[in-house]
């Protein structure tokens, strides 16, 4: 059964994105632990506005895991981009991402690429911009394996968050052709609900070289709710995931609705009855 994980945003900027719980962090562990999770999925501001040896301490005192860390604060707060046509920007982006892998670095815990990837903006050439990404995708990943044993999560995003990749077998693809083995894919279900066609078979599809390229599933239904808030049928989409020998994560990246504790609650209730 694929472990379960809960979001905890910490960035002031974002206190109206689909994150389960915000506001105090210490309290905000306690509460994961309290309602049954596995693990917690951490949106952090940075690498330096919260103690990574605090939170070690916290966790392993609760028996929490980290399933992964986003990065995307360095977009929402800092309008950072990895494939930004500016190099001095670019070269920011890349750093940032670096110092979350060092935070993250005590639980060898993944780092999560989504909106910091960018897109192709006017009078660019998807190649190039595409290269960038590349470059940018290889230095992180080689970083967090020397330095760690960790791994980047690379998260194709909706047609309206960016024009890059928007399926999880197009990107399963391109990382193939880019050689880069050691990048995973997270195959965002409300993501997936708009671009796929068949949430199953992405799943299955985006298997390569006999290996399955998804390393972390962001656990949301169609309305970006808690599982079983919205239409999405998860039957063939667990069928999917044990086809595959899926041992993730499914981790809640969902609006806290009603509350961020029914959130949470309907979340596990959801992968139970499902797995």
């Amino acid at each position: 059964m694929p472990r379960s994980a809960i979001t905890i945003c910490a960035v002031p900027q974002a206190a109206s994105g689909p994150f389960v719980f915000h506001g105090d962090f210490s309290e905000n562990l306690h509460l994961a632990k309290k309602v049954g999770f596995d693990a917690v999925e951490l949106f952090l501001p940075g690498a330096t506005q919260i103690s990574a040896s605090e939170t070690k301490a916290m966790l392993d005192d609760l028996s929490l895991g980290l399933a992964a860390v986003g990065s995307g604060a360095g977009w929402v707060v800092h309008h950072l981009s990895l494939t930004s046509h500016d190099e001095a920007v670019r070269r920011k982006g890349v750093e940032f991402v670096k110092s979350l892998i060092d935070w993250a670095g005590r639980w060898s815990a993944p780092v999560i690429v989504g909106s910091m990837q960018g897109r192709v903006g006017l009078n660019e050439e998807r190649s190039e911009v595409l290269k960038l990404l590349s470059d940018s995708l290889r230095e992180l990943s080689s970083y967090g394996l020397a330095e760690y044993g960790s791994k980047i999560f690379y998260e194709p995003l909706n047609r309206y968050e960016t024009n890059l990749f928007t399926r999880v077998e197009d990107a399963a693809k391109w990382l193939e052709s880019e050689s880069l083995d050691d990048v995973e894919i997270l195959a965002d279900l409300f993501h997936m609900n708009i671009e796929e066609a068949d949430l199953a078979a992405a799943i299955r599809e985006s298997t390569r070289g006999g290996k399955n390229r998804i390393g972390h599933i962001h656990w949301a239904d169609s309305n970006r709710q808690a599982m079983g808030f919205g239409h999405t049928d998860t039957a063939p989409i667990a069928s999917a995931l044990k086809s595959i020998g899926y041992n993730g994560y499914l981790s809640a990246e969902v609006f806290p609705t009603p509350d961020g504790k029914t959130a949470a609650e309907q979340t596990l209730r959801s992968i139970r009855t499902s797995f």
